[in-house]
Parts: structure tokens; C-alpha cells; sequence
């Protein structure tokens, strides 16, 4: 081709279109053509690439890890080659020519200037830069960020006068009680005003006795919101700030004074309030609202859905208070747990409940006539406030998901050693447990010793491997969607069983091969590329892919909730512009050459 043609042709393809002239022309001066015969390879998984194509005319064929399965059919008009070069440099899959094809090769260097002086030109080919900048606010900070790394600290045998002349001295309003960096307990002024100073303690009497003892702690990399939401529910004004058990900070709401506080915290306080489950329904009618609102600022989906799964959380632990009041105090220990979405902290602006009760192994049949009145309280309260029953009735009345701790380890022992379909799919929703609300204790060491045992049944992972794969991505011949043909959802794609679904089952899948007990499944991809189960190359590209797909099925939500429309899950493709739906289909492709990679063991599966 002539630099003149093919300027004409850049001028004509997006986002080339989008450049000035002059910048046009350089870059046709500096392209050279090449031609390709069918069955040639234009790049394989893992070596270099060395330049941009453009497809001129003709067709090429993204194939995954084995070099067989089909991920994408390029046609004229179409590049390939910027994930190589927006990441390491090397191939992350295999592009072949399956026609005599003619592409236009744009070098490294003149690719890389180009999307250096253009905005345009690098939100279209990097996926992992959103049409807007992120909006960082009080709430997504890490605690890490604010806290008080020096907090004034005292032994539990320190006497009241000592622990409040250092008080006064630094001019704070607290004390952490220690010993060997561990926290015992809390002192604040409020403290000494009623239970030193109203009951006219002695100045000698060790803060021990006066202090908060067991104050809730949260990790530095906890979320700020984590931490207005703790102190709006549990009414509380200073938050010890542990890793691994020792004391590394504190954050105060005096640290937090100048920040607004969120509207996630407004609703859980509220909820802490609520006298029913007909007051808690009215403060969860307004999660549509702040779903707006969170989207609208650009905050990420993980934020979104995180702070969206704190008010679901206060709102069970609310009704699970509410029933004890009624029911009177329970006859053993007992937990409620939270999978699903839930269970990931990865609710959105539509979801249904999945719980269970893990119940004290001293349990008996004639205990379970208390929880079965709990758990009905709470699952009745939850779908009064837009948590609609489970459709598999994966929830805590079902007695079957009310059991001993004991019962649980049979359960999950059962399903390890015959992992028929139905074990696999107990098994998949089970691993995304996560407490609510309740004694914690009885969850301790289940998660571990279950991922333990799993993960050492080479032929229970290969099912769960194998159940993984059935979601599928909506692909089509052509680069196009594959859309529902018929029926309500016509003509739409389901983001959340053909976009979302399908990488939450891969992070469970990394979670289980590298024993990982994170259950949501961001952090299960991040801690999966730490541990070895997922290759860096492979999290990468899947993070970005997940983020896509994720920030468009929220945004799909918020236009719908701004529209007056109840939220679903089933966006036209249609509605989305050129640009977005192009980088949605490659976000689609990335999967899909994850898929195959679990599915065959090689590539980015470790």
C-alpha cells in the first residue's frame, strides 16, 4: 500500500480517526505492509510482539493456549498486538492468518509515541484506564493512609491517674491498653467520665478495670468505610488499627472530622437504629439511590459493590438482634454465614440471600426449634428488605443448611470425596462462606483445613476445574455478541452469568488450588498471582477484563435506576457505543483464554 492509502485508510479506522492529520500521515510514513498466506502465525502465545497490526483485508484467528480453540475472528478494520505491547511485550495469545490477509505493522515505538500524546488513542487500547479518572474520596483511602502510627499505649496494671496524666499531656482522647503489642482493651475520656469519675473510683485503680476490654481492631489495609461503618454501627469512636495481632495505629473520628461522612454510613446507621424489619426495608429502598451515586463518581465496581454488601451485612446483624430480643437469648453458640455475593462482598443493586447457621456441636434436636425460628426472622426480614429468597433455597431455613459444626465437616468431606454435580456445585457456593454474625469461633480453622483437604484431591479439583468452565462467555462468530434470541431478555447479553460468573469461578478455582481463604474474588486473583496459582501475565490481563466487565454491569444498573427501572443484569449491547463495545468483547476474549487455560492446565494456569 502507498503512505498515501494508507493514511486514507487510518483516517477511517477509530481510533486513528480521532488524530490530527499530520500525526496521521507520520504514522502511515513509518507503517510497513505485510502479507500473509492462510495457516501463517502472526504472533504465538509468549513471543515477542513487535508491532501493531491493522488489518487491511483478509481474516485472523486468536486462538488460546492450545492453539485449536477459536477466542476471536478479526476482520478488516480490526488491530491486534496492543496487549503484548501495552503489558510485557510478549504474545498472550496466538493470532493467525486463516486467508491470504494484509495488515498494516505500526512499530513499537511509533505505537508507544502515539499513545503517549493521545488520550483517545490509549483509552482505546488500554483496558485497564476507564473513560474518567477515579474520584478518590474519604471512604477508599486504606486506613493505612490516615491512621496514627505512634498510639499512646499503657499496661492493663497502669493506674487511672497515670493513664490520664499521659492523655492530657498529648491532648488525646484515648489509651490503648497493651501488653507485648497485643490490644487488651481501650480507655477513653468517656471511660473515666462514667466509670472512674461517676462512680468515684479510686485515682490508684488499674485501667484494667475501667477500659474497654476486646475493643473491635481492623487491619491498615482495611478501608476507611470499614471504619465509619464499624462506628456508626456499634457506636464507637476510636478504632485500634492491628496486623497480625499487634498493635500498628489508631483512627479516630477525630481523624475523620474533616472528611463528610459517606452515605453507606448513613444508611448503616440508620439500620442500627431500626426497631423492625420494616424500618430496615425503608433504609435498604435507598440502596438503588447510593448505587447511583457511587457509580456516578467513578468510583471502581469493587468499592461499589464492597460498601454496597456493608449495609447488607449491618442490616442482617440488625435483624439477627432484633430476633434475639423476641426469642430470647440462644440456647448454644451459634454462627450465621453470608455466600454468594454476599459472601464476597460483591453485592450490586440486585441480589437474593444465600446464608446458613454453623450451630455449637452441643446442639440438639430440641435446639432447633429456636434456630429454625431465627433463621426464618431474618430470611423473612432480609426479603422484606429487597433480599429475595434464594431460588435453590441455599439459605438457613432450610434445616439442611442449619447444622452442627460437626455436620459442616461432613458435609464439605462428603463433597471432596464424591464430586458428583451436585457435590460441585454445594461445593462452589460453599466456598465463599463468610461470617456475619455470631460467635466467629466456630468458623475458625474450617475454611483452612477444608482447602487444606481439597486442594490435595487431585480429582475433586478436576471437577471443580471442569464445573468452573460451564459459564460461558457471550462470544459469537465475527467478533460479535452471542445474544438471547427470544423470550423477555431478547436481543441483551447477561452480565452476570456470561460476564461476571464466569471469572468469579476462576478465582474460586485459584482460591482452591493455592489453598487461598479470601472469598471475594478480586482478592482471590491478586492473592492467586502472589501464591503461584495464576500465572502474572494471566492475572493481569483477567483483573483488567473482570474490571471492565464489572464497572459496565454497575453502570448498566445506575442507568437503569436513573431511568425509574427496577436493576437487572440483561444490557443490549446496543446501548454501548463502538468503543466500549469493542473493549468489551476483548475483555470477553480474555476470559474465554483463561477458561481454556484452567481447562488444560498450560499457559496462564499455573
Amino acid at each position: 500500500m502507498t503512505e498515501t492509502s494508507i493514511t486514507d485508510l487510518l483516517a477511517r479506522t477509530h481510533p486513528y480517526d480521532a488524530l490530527p492529520a499530520a500525526d496521521r500521515m507520520t504514522l502511515a510514513a513509518g507503517a510497513e505492509t505485510l502479507e500473509f498466506a492462510d495457516g501463517d502465525v502472526i504472533y504465538a502465545l509468549g513471543a515477542p510482539v513487535t508491532a501493531l497490526c491493522l488489518i487491511v483485508s483478509g481474516q485472523v484467528h486468536i486462538t488460546g493456549a492450545d492453539g485449536i480453540e477459536v477466542l476471536s475472528i478479526l476482520g478488516p478494520g480490526n488491530s491486534f498486538g496492543e496487549r503484548g505491547l501495552m503489558r510485557d511485550g510478549m504474545a498472550p495469545v496466538n493470532a493467525v492468518a486463516v486467508a491470504p490477509t494484509q495488515v498494516i505493522a505500526i512499530s513499537i515505538e511509533a505505537f508507544k509515541a502515539m499513545i503517549d500524546a493521545h488520550p483517545v488513542a490509549h483509552r482505546f487500547f488500554d483496558r485497564t484506564r476507564s473513560a474518567g479518572a477515579k474520584r478518590q474520596d474519604i471512604t477508599t483511602i486504606a486506613v493505612d493512609d490516615l491512621m496514627t502510627r505512634t498510639p499512646l499505649t499503657c499496661t492493663p496494671d497502669a493506674p487511672l491517674i497515670e493513664a490520664a496524666g499521659k492523655m492530657r499531656a498529648l491532648g488525646v482522647s484515648c489509651i490503648i491498653v497493651a501488653e507485648d503489642d497485643a490490644v487488651r482493651g481501650i480507655l477513653t475520656t468517656g471511660d473515666i467520665t462514667s466509670r472512674a469519675v461517676a462512680e468515684g473510683l479510686d485515682l490508684s485503680t488499674p485501667v484494667a478495670q475501667i477500659m474497654t476490654p476486646d475493643p473491635l481492631t481492623l487491619p491498615p489495609s482495611a478501608m476507611v468505610a470499614d471504619v465509619l461503618n464499624a462506628m456508626v454501627e456499634r457506636a464507637i469512636t476510636h478504632m485500634p488499627v492491628t496486623e497480625a495481632g499487634r498493635l500498628v495505629g489508631i483512627l479516630t473520628q477525630t481523624d475523620l472530622t474533616r472528611f463528610q461522612a459517606t452515605s453507606s454510613a448513613a444508611l448503616i446507621h440508620d439500620i442500627a437504629k431500626a426497631p423492625d424489619a420494616a424500618s430496615i426495608a425503608k433504609v435498604t429502598a435507598r440502596i438503588p439511590e447510593l448505587l447511583v451515586q457511587l457509580v456516578s463518581a467513578q468510583n471502581p465496581h469493587q468499592t461499589v459493590t464492597r460498601l454496597i454488601t456493608d449495609i447488607g451485612d449491618a442490616a442482617t446483624r440488625r435483624l439477627l438482634v432484633l430476633a434475639e430480643e423476641r426469642l430470647g437469648p440462644p440456647p448454644v453458640p451459634y454462627l450465621w454465614l453470608a455466600c454468594g455475593s454476599q459472601g464476597r462482598q460483591e453485592q450490586t443493586g440486585v441480589s437474593d440471600q444465600d446464608n446458613c447457621l454453623i450451630l455449637h456441636d452441643d446442639a440438639t434436636d430440641a435446639d432447633d426449634a429456636y434456630f429454625a425460628a431465627l433463621a426464618k426472622s431474618v430470611s423473612d426480614g432480609l426479603d422484606q428488605a429487597g433480599y429475595f429468597y434464594c431460588p435453590g433455597d441455599m439459605m438457613a431455613t432450610n434445616l439442611q443448611w442449619r447444622q452442627p459444626l460437626a455436620i459442616w465437616k461432613r458435609y464439605f468431606q462428603g463433597w471432596i470425596d464424591k464430586p458428583d454435580p451436585q457435590a460441585q456445585m454445594l461445593a462452589s457456593v460453599m466456598f465463599d462462606l463468610r461470617p456475619i454474625g455470631g460467635t466467629t469461633a466456630l468458623f475458625d480453622g474450617l475454611q483452612e483445613q477444608t482447602l487444606d483437604t481439597a486442594k490435595s484431591n487431585s480429582i475433586f479439583v478436576a471437577h471443580m476445574v471442569s464445573n468452573s468452565l460451564k459459564h460461558t462467555v457471550p462470544l459469537g462468530l465475527f467478533r460479535g455478541f452471542a445474544m438471547a434470541r427470544a423470550g423477555e431478555h431478547k436481543n441483551t447479553i447477561d452480565l452476570k452469568h456470561n460476564g461476571v460468573v464466569p471469572i468469579v469461578d476462576l478465582g474460586r478455582i485459584y482460591a482452591l488450588t493455592g489453598a487461598l481463604t479470601q472469598a471475594n474474588t478480586r482478592a482471590r486473583i491478586v492473592a492467586g498471582m502472589a501464591e503461584g496459582a495464576v500465572s502474572a501475565a494471566g492475572g493481569r490481563d483477567l483483573l483488567d477484563a473482570y474490571d471492565l466487565i464489572a464497572d459496565t454491569r454497575l453502570e448498566h444498573q445506575a442507568t437503569q435506576i436513573k431511568r425509574g427501572e427496577a436493576p437487572d443484569n440483561f444490557m443490549p449491547p446496543a446501548a454501548l457505543s463502538d468503543f466500549e463495545r469493542s473493549h468489551l468483547r476483548d475483555a470477553f476474549v480474555v476470559v474465554k483464554t483463561m477458561q481454556s487455560a484452567a481447562g488444560s492446565g498450560r499457559g496462564y494456569f499455573s
